[in-house]
């Protein structure tokens, strides 16, 4: 089949090469000349495991174009994919002038039937807004003989996992209308879609206000259970419990599962901030305001702060000549996306407050030193006091301490002996909870995670036994001077 894909950000590049792996001819457009240039040259505008190779390939084999040339974007295929950005608007709503420029763009080329396919993040209501736009172009030529029909199929891609979450999908689902141009595009969709129903039946057909709120909904899930998890964890930090032995104690319970239950410094990235705030606004627009999605937006934010919080109880809030290793920038391992990454907040408040910084991430250092320089924009001299370093042992030689806000594979088994002998004082704040505090405590470590407080320091057999007192006394001085200094912090 042939089909166009409209924006070549992250769904739509993943699309395109995914659609094209299957055999289908795929036309991707985008306006950005220098991003198309990139990709007709070879290159790729942004990280995603796999995807480089899937795109050259199909490139290579003729079945995947890049152009800016709208009008043969529209004449190529009856299959028109919108997979350009939704960001927040000023007021969190999802502004949706680059959805709606497309559509425009397709009804003032389009000559014969067409389906029009949401596979951005939209909200409710939004194919309606789609198809005003096209009947609109349509009248201004005289061509509202002409007929098409607006379909909706979310994305449902983690980053960091993309192309076999598109390659193997949990589900299809696929918004469409009863009338006939809407049987007329779901008998396309599922010729499509055919090559993933092989095995069994993936595709859930759906009206297409309940396929818009679906994509909405399962985010706001996920948000929903990482921000509960979190304030667990701040609460087992003060009783004395230790929340990994928590997750394992609900997620081995079928109905609760382990997936989302990791304690941590709060959710970042493209989707679960941007979705949670939009679909709050989409009650509030119409009078039913979220109480527990707000609470989620609340505890998240918060979240972010909790390292800083450790970190001012051991040194206070004036940081000048502290040096801190940080581990970790991309809001999530397997992605360059800085977007709402906890690390900005944190790096941030540590400049600011005099530190300096010396930072580590496998992929995402270059956009990250982009965002901060946005992000310190006020400040552009604090930027002379953050380096970035080829190997994590080099960013924690000198340092205070040891901040680790994203769980690369890289930092998962490192050289306890090399790390406590290149830092000057071996402090280590877990923002991932990666460590078993026990083995840290061991190697002569004063560690903090997130909701593994000092009972979690004891070998596993004594914690059952083992009071918070007792805990403490098993840990070396410094590690009690400091959770003294964590207790009395408000």
């Amino acid at each position: 089949m042939n089909v166009t894909i409209v924006g070549t950000g992250y769904v739509g590049l993943v699309t395109g090469a995914c659609l094209a792996e299957l055999g289908n001819n795929v036309f991707c457009l985008d306006l950005d000349r220098n991003k198309i240039d990139l990709l007709n040259a070879g290159g790729i505008p942004i990280h995603e495991p796999g995807l480089e190779e899937v795109l050259l390939r199909n490139v290579e084999e003729g079945r995947l174009t890049f152009s800016c040339d709208v009008a043969a974007s529209v004449a190529f295929a009856d299959l028109q994919f919108i997979a350009v950005g939704t960001p927040p608007d000023e007021d969190g709503s999802a502004d949706l002038k680059y959805v709606l420029a497309a559509a425009r763009a397709i009804g003032r080329h389009m000559d014969r039937f067409k389906v029009i396919v949401d596979k951005s993040t939209v909200p409710v209501g939004t194919a309606q807004e789609v198809a005003a736009v096209v009947r609109e172009e349509l009248a201004k030529r005289g061509r509202e003989d002409i007929a098409f029909s607006v379909a909706s199929n979310p994305e449902f891609l983690k980053e960091g996992a993309a192309i076999d979450d598109f390659m193997r999908p949990d589900r299809i689902v696929l918004g469409v209308d009863d009338d006939e141009p809407g049987q007329r595009a779901l008998a396309l969709l599922r010729e499509l879609y055919r090559p993933f129903n092989r095995n069994h039946e993936r595709t859930r057909v759906m009206d297409v206000r309940s396929a818009e709120f679906t994509k909405y909904a399962a985010n706001a899930m996920l948000a929903t259970r990482i921000s509960f998890m979190n304030e667990l964890a701040n609460l087992a930090d003060r009783v004395g419990a230790d929340i990994e032995l928590v997750r394992q104690g609900i997620g081995s319970d079928p109905r609760i599962g382990y997936s989302f239950l990791y304690a941590g410094t709060g959710y970042g990235g493209s989707c679960f901030p941007k979705d949670v705030d939009a679909l709050c606004r989409t009650a509030q627009a119409h009078g039913l305001p979220l109480q527990v999605l707000t609470a989620v937006q609340r505890v998240n934010q918060a979240q972010k702060h909790v390292l800083l919080d450790k970190i001012r109880a051991q040194f206070g809030r004036r940081l000048a000549g502290r040096t801190f290793a940080v581990w970790g920038l991309a809001f999530k391992p397997g992605t360059d996306d800085m977007r709402e990454a906890p690390s900005r907040l944190v790096i941030g408040a540590l400049l600011r407050a005099g530190a300096r910084v010396r930072a580590h991430d496998p992929v995402a250092q270059e956009q990250a030193a982009r965002v901060l320089a946005d992000d310190l924009q006020d400040h552009p001299e604090l930027l002379r006091n953050i380096t970035f370093v080829a190997k994590p042992l080099d960013a924690v030689t000198g340092a205070d301490a040891l901040v680790l806000l994203t769980e690369w594979k890289i930092y998962k088994s490192p050289n306890l002996r090399a790390m406590k002998d290149a830092m000057r004082t071996s402090l280590v704040l877990d923002g991932r909870n990666l460590y078993e505090p026990h083995a840290m405590a061991q190697a002569g470590f004063t560690y903090l995670g997130i909701g593994r407080n000092n009972r979690a320091l004891l070998p596993p057999q004594q914690r059952v036994a083992a009071e918070p007192s007792a805990a403490a006394d098993a840990l070396d001085p410094a590690a009690s001077s400091l959770l003294a200094h964590q207790a009395q912090d408000p």
